[in-house]
């Protein structure tokens, strides 16, 4: 097995792994440094309705989801059909087009999350 080594000698590449982790030593297909952890937070996921700053256009925004990443954007967008309009995933918050928070609400319930409305 070949390898390529850093000056500092951490580990950046092997012919069997491929490309490292300098930090974990794992291969970067099995790395867990830079992934993000589940947010913080009780559990309960609240789901709004805004139109500060957006031209007034209401949105539909939900925040406190226990999932990252790929499972949320998956969550996303099984709400936005289910809701039949666009929306947007922005640091870890939903945003729905149009005034759909009981629909939200009741969907992420019968998906077992914790959710309640919040605000107005």
């Amino acid at each position: 097995m070949k390898s390529k080594q850093m000056a500092g000698g951490s580990l950046v590449y092997s012919t069997e792994h491929g490309r490292m982790c300098p930090a974990c030593r794992q291969p970067m297909a099995q790395c867990e440094c830079g992934k993000p952890a589940a947010p913080a937070g009780d559990g309960i996921v609240r789901v709004s309705r805004e139109s500060k700053g957006r031209g007034g256009k209401t949105v539909t925004v939900v925040k406190g989801v226990p999932l990252v990443g790929e499972d949320l954007a998956k969550l996303g967008k099984q709400l936005r059909a289910r809701c039949g309009s666009g929306g947007t995933l922005k640091d870890g918050v939903l945003e729905i087009q149009g005034d759909h928070v009981a629909i939200v609400v009741a969907e992420l319930l019968k998906l077992g999350f914790k959710a309640k409305q919040a605000g107005g």
